[in-house]
């Protein structure tokens, strides 16, 4: 596994922080924040099968229709470090993969850290407001079934934000447009027709949500719904703008996570 999802290990702590990509990303968008832990914790950074450097030998497009097969990704990770009590720093999706791979695997975590996360893009109202209707998810995907490069480039803008920094968009940007569309797209509809509202409750760890200002991925709303249904969960809302708060303004990310990390646990 270690091979197969390009795991890379750093730092000399005695406890273990797990950091997990988002969609269309990989472990490089960690860069600006990892290494100021690396002093106190052991750093683990790795890509989902199908992004970065992981091994393709590995995809299976069945596996990977479902959240519950990146999930099994993380599981087989933190078995083949032998890691327990772990914590899990998820970007995005994988705030809800990490919550996934908790509740089934408890024991390998101490907490869940989430930076963006949404359990359900699409509205259901009365009751939730993910943020998109079922026509806007489905227009996503056609667009990139159709024009990837155009896709990658409105999409990066749109999660991104900060339009006053445009290379952060661009990163993203490229960061989409190095892995195969096939592969993207599966991940996509995984990511964005999930709906796990239903495991919120069953969060086994304490946890903690940042909210970004202006997120147009996961607003405002979703990320105080979470807070609620998720026991044990604190939220903290950010000044950063955008979806990438750890490549648009990296020393908030961190601020928040070792403020976090700094209390003990109840």
């Amino acid at each position: 596994m270690i091979k197969r999802n390009d795991v890379q290990i750093t730092g000399t702590g005695e406890k273990t922080i797990v950091f997990a990509p988002g969609f269309g990303c990989d472990q490089r968008m960690w860069r600006y924040v990892t290494p100021s832990l690396e002093k106190d914790y052991r750093i683990i950074t790795f890509d989902y099968v199908g992004a970065g450097k992981t091994d393709l030998r590995f995809y299976d497009h069945t596996r990977y229709r479902h959240l519950s097969g990146y999930a099994q990704d993380v599981l087989e990770v933190l078995a083949a470090l032998e890691l327990q009590k772990a914590i899990f720093v998820g970007h995005s999706v994988s705030g809800m993969i990490g919550l996934l791979a908790s509740i089934q695997d408890p024991e390998r975590f101490e907490s869940l850290i989430m930076v963006g996360p949404s359990p359900c893009y699409l509205n259901d109202p009365p009751e939730y407001a993910g943020g998109y209707e079922r026509s806007d998810l489905e227009g996503l995907i056609e667009l990139m079934e159709k024009n990837y490069i155009q896709w990658a480039s409105q999409f990066a803008s749109l999660v991104m934000k900060n339009a006053d920094r445009p290379e952060l968009s661009g990163e993203l940007e490229e960061s989409f447009c190095s892995t195969d569309p096939i592969i993207a797209g599966n991940f996509a509809r995984a990511t964005f027709f999930s709906d796990n509202r239903k495991e919120l409750s069953k969060a086994p760890v304490p946890s903690l949500i940042l909210q970004c200002a202006e997120d147009a991925i996961a607003p405002t709303q979703v990320g105080e719904y979470l807070h609620r249904c998720m026991p044990g969960s604190e939220i903290r809302f950010m000044k950063a703008t955008g979806h990438c708060p750890h490549l648009s303004h990296p020393e908030e990310t961190l601020a928040l996570i070792k403020d976090y990390l700094s209390k003990p646990y109840e």
